[in-house]
Parts: C-alpha cells; sequence; structure tokens
C-alpha cells in the first residue's frame, strides 16, 4: 500500500502561499534535516566542554548500550519474538563508539596510565558485537570489519605506530571471516533456519541486481527518472518518489505529504532499497546531478576531517592536551563515515537508506562541525 492521498495545505490566513521552508518532496526533507542536524552538532560541540576521560566514557557506555541492543535483536532469531533489526541503521555508530574508544588508548598511555584491562574490555566488546551483528545480518560484518580496519589504520597514522596491516592480520581476518560465513551456514542446515544462510542472501542478490542495474541505467536522468518508471506507474512522481529517504516515522510525524511505503520493503522496494549499491539508488530517485554532488560532498567531508585530524596531532605532539577528546572523537566518526559510505554507496543501498540515512548525516556533522572548533 503507498499513501499518496495527504497534500500539504497552508494554514488559514496565509492567502494559500506555502510556507517555504516546508519540504514538498523527499531530498528537500533530507536537505533541511541535514541542516538542522549540522547545526545543532555544530553548538553541541562547541558548548559542552569534550574531555578524553569523557569522551572514553561515553563510547564504553555506547558500547555496552550496542552489545544489549544486538544481543537482544539476535537473541529474538531463536524466539518467537519480533527483531527490529538494529544493525543497519545503528552499525555505524557501534564503529563509532569502539574506534573512539581504541584510539583513546594510546592517548593514556602516553600520560603513563595502564591500559592493558581497559583494551581488554574493549576487544570483548568488539567480539560480542560482531558475534550477535553477524547472527542478524551477514552484511552487518562487512561495515563492521571494515569500520575497524580503517579505524586501526588511522590510529596508527595518527599516533606514529607501525602499519595495521600486516600480512599476518590481513591473512587473521580472512580466515576468520571465512570460518565465520562457513559456521552461519552450518548452523542455517542443521536449525533448518535459512534467514541465517549467507547463500541464501547471495543468491537474493544475485537475484535483484541485474533487472534492478538495468532498470536504473534505462530510466534515469540529470534530475530524477522517468516519468512513470516507478512500478506504481502513473502516480510516479519523476523524482524524490522515496526510494531514498528518511525514516517513515520522521515524515509522519510532521505529516508531510511525500509518497509512502507500508509493507512492500521485501516483496517490491528492495529491488532499490537494499539489493542495489547506493550509488544506482541515488541515481534513480535524485538523478545523477545529484549523485555528482553528492560524491563531492562525500570527498569534502574526508578532506575537512583529516586536515582537522593532522592538526590535532600537531597540537597533542606540542604536548597540548586540550584536544586529546575531540581527536579521539574525530577518529572514530571518520572511521565510521567512511566505512558507512563505502557500503552504502558501493555495495548495499539499504546501510544508507531510512534511519541509516539519519546516522549517515550525524557521522557526517560530526566530522565537518570540528571546523568551528578549530576557527574558534
Amino acid at each position: 500500500m503507498i499513501n499518496h492521498n495527504h497534500r500539504f495545505r497552508s494554514p488559514n490566513g496565509l492567502g494559500g502561499i506555502e510556507l517555504a521552508l516546508i519540504a514538498h518532496n523527499h531530498l528537500q526533507f533530507i536537505l533541511e534535516i541535514s541542516v538542522i542536524i549540522y547545526v545543532g552538532i555544530m553548538f553541541l560541540l562547541n558548548i559542552v566542554p569534550i574531555s578524553l576521560s569523557l569522551v572514553l566514557f561515553i563510547a564504553l557506555v555506547a558500547g555496552l548500550g550496542f552489545c544489549l541492543m544486538f544481543g537482544m535483536d539476535a537473541l529474538f532469531l531463536f524466539l518467537p519474538l519480533s527483531h527490529y533489526e538494529f544493525t543497519h541503521p545503528y552499525g555505524p555508530i557501534a564503529i563509532l563508539a569502539v574506534v573512539t574508544a581504541l584510539s583513546a588508548l594510546p592517548m593514556m598511555k602516553e600520560v603513563g596510565i595502564k591500559i592493558t584491562h581497559l583494551r581488554l574490555f574493549i576487544y570483548l566488546i568488539i567480539g560480542f558485537i560482531t558475534v550477535a551483528g553477524g547472527l542478524m545480518h551477514r552484511s552487518f560484518l562487512i561495515l563492521w570489519f571494515l569500520g575497524l580496519l580503517i579505524g586501526f589504520f588511522i590510529i596508527s597514522k595518527s599516533f606514529r605506530q607501525k602499519s595495521a596491516f600486516t600480512v599476518k592480520k590481513v591473512f587473521t581476518v580472512v580466515i576468520v571471516g571465512l570460518l565465520g560465513f562457513g559456521a552461519l551456514e552450518f548452523l542455517s542446515n542443521v536449525l533448518d533456519m535459512s534467514i541465517l544462510s549467507p547463500l541464501l542472501r547471495i543468491s537474493r542478490i544475485e537475484q535483484y541486481s541485474l533487472p534492478s542495474i538495468s532498470m536504473v541505467i534505462k530510466n534515469a536522468t540529470f534530475l530524477g527518472h522517468a516519468q512513470g518508471s516507478c512500478y506504481w506507474g502513473t502516480e510516479c512522481l519523476g523524482g524524490s518518489d522515496g526510494y531514498i529517504s528518511l525514516p517513515i516515522s520522521l515524515v509522519l510525524m510532521f505529516g508531510l505529504p511525500f509518497p509512502l511505503f507500508y509493507g512492500i520493503l521485501v516483496s517490491k522496494k528492495d529491488v532499490i532499497d537494499y539489493m542495489l549499491p547506493g550509488i544506482f539508488g541515488v541515481s534513480f530517485d535524485f538523478g545523477y546531478g545529484f549523485l555528482i554532488l553528492l560524491l563531492i560532498w562525500f570527498v569534502a567531508v574526508l578532506f575537512i576531517g583529516f586536515k582537522t585530524l593532522s592538526i590535532y596531532r600537531e597540537k597533542r605532539e606540542k604536548d597540548d592536551r586540550k584536544y586529546l577528546g575531540r581527536e579521539a572523537l574525530l577518529i572514530g566518526s571518520l572511521a565510521a563515515f567512511i566505512a558507512q559510505a563505502v557500503v552504502g554507496l558501493f555495495i548495499m543501498n539499504r546501510s544508507i537508506n531510512g534511519t541509516a540515512l539519519l546516522t549517515f548525516i550525524f557521522l557526517s556533522a560530526m566530522i565537518v562541525s570540528h571546523i568551528m572548533v578549530m576557527k574558534k
């Protein structure tokens, strides 16, 4: 079912003139929410005193919270209870939490604080999230391992350590990944639970990918897609039809007049939603022009993030410890943002759609907001 029935009507006394700030399609709504998030994060990072101890405490609490969330979700797979699939929308924030905590360790070691037990505690959190998230979604493992590898790489470069990538470590990660996928396939056969099977997921991607790519290439335009190319036909808007959107609950909360999806995520919408890389979903719904702008924005966020990180490192190496908490937070944000962008844009659209899109905007704001801090 698709709801096209409600349309925005101007409040009485406005003479029928629509308010300029009220979004009239999904793209406008995404941009307006992005501005609100950016402004909010910028003020937050400048108002709250961000010490290293505060950042580490919040990161550890968040890590334990994600253990609980992902653990309950995975447990519900084996019980006749509904689950919420937290891994896609909140997986990148879990990366932010654990990489931030890991980046705080060498800073603490520099000032003579013993970190052995704390390091073990963080690794236990990482191990639990790996198992629970992997049971829930195999695609989460790609995001998770990529985020951790990027995090270790940035940490090693920021603190001038030996490279985080060695032949032994890469080989170990590959073996662990293969064993994990094999164990899941074995469990799916023993327990007769096809939902656990990685091979089933791969076959579904194969089933949908080629028809989806063909659909996008034939119908995508510079500003959207060909009128009527949506599967609901004549009611197709020709752009911003909701294939890429913020959470439906957020749209409903503001009573916005957008086309909304109900109950078709798996049966219809997943052709564009998560069986296709995000660059195709963005191209189809918003056009090639917006895709180009999105990729430019992605590169700009990375440039800002790494440039700011180099400034933080210079200050730390000059014994200025004022920005240690911000540096750890920035490292975690960069690792999470890059991992989500790579997976969402080039592997699976679902990782940057719906609630995950809100997470994506939040992580980018956590990087760009450091500009205001440095200028101050």
